[in-house]
């Protein structure tokens, strides 16, 4: 029998998601581990099927967001992501944690910066899944919804390098609507190979169908969009893709 996916999820001073994110993986189905970023070692990268970096507000952003965590993650392990990736591994940065992926040159060059509101905006957006076919997002709608809580989260990119990104099939998921000046109205990212992924948005904050403001939402009668999400990416590494049986918290696949 298959052994069940394993996700280390990665912590920082000032993380405050990562036991929502740790909660999500496991009704998913993975076993999860999160450690501190000081206890990690490459050999516990190369143990994981999925590395995750979640929300917060690592080191205080107090340089520029991700910009010290990006800083730890290279001093203690090296390009040790890197390749983990290449040898067929899984990333996911949320929040902060694309801000991190994205500094460290795990999706495409590009920063997320202030909100061209200058305030932190905390709220739920409608979203377009750009990217059907990737691994996170291969169970979830054409439209959807997820909370956002960010102030640094508009993605801004060297000229002509955001819309090249679309053609290329790289910006996985859009805003319905201008919510922070992002380019290309650009709320997440996966690499070349699909296997990296980041989004502002925040899938772990609406899990359960309960999680959604308005009580009557229709959109599924136990889980929410955040579910099917970390559903999803269990599903692909598992290799249980098309398999008539039920997974996780007993959700045919």
């Amino acid at each position: 029998m298959q052994d069940t996916p394993h996700a280390l999820l990665l912590k920082f001073p000032g993380t405050n998601a990562d036991v929502e994110t740790a909660r999500a993986l496991e009704t998913a189905g993975f076993t999860t581990e999160t450690l501190p970023i000081p206890v990690v070692t490459p050999g516990m990268v190369e143990h994981a099927q999925l590395v995750v970096i979640a929300g917060g507000f690592s080191y205080g952003d107090y340089i520029m967001a991700g910009r010290v965590a990006q800083l730890e993650i290279q001093r203690r392990l090296g390009d040790s992501l890197h390749r983990f990736v290449g040898n067929g591994g899984y990333a996911l940065g949320i929040c902060n944690g694309f801000q991190i992926l994205t500094r460290l040159g795990l999706l495409p060059e590009g920063s997320l910066v202030d909100n061209t509101s200058g305030r932190f905006g905390c709220r739920w957006v409608g979203l377009n899944n750009n990217a059907p076919k990737n691994a996170f997002l291969r169970d979830l709608p054409e439209h959807f919804e997820f909370p956002v809580a960010h102030a640094e989260g508009r993605f801004v990119a060297p000229p002509g390098a955001a819309q090249r990104y679309v053609e290329e099939g790289l910006v996985a998921l859009t805003y319905t609507q201008d919510i922070n000046g992002s380019e290309c109205a650009i709320a997440g990212l996966q690499d070349s190979s699909g296997r990296v992924f980041g989004l502002m948005p925040h899938p772990e904050r609406f899990l359960f169908r309960e999680h959604h403001y308005d009580p009557d939402w229709n959109g599924d009668p136990q889980w929410g969009w955040g579910y099917h999400f970390f559903h999803s990416i269990y599903l692909q590494i598992a290799g249980l893709r098309g398999i008539d049986a039920s997974l996780g918290m007993g959700v045919p696949v």
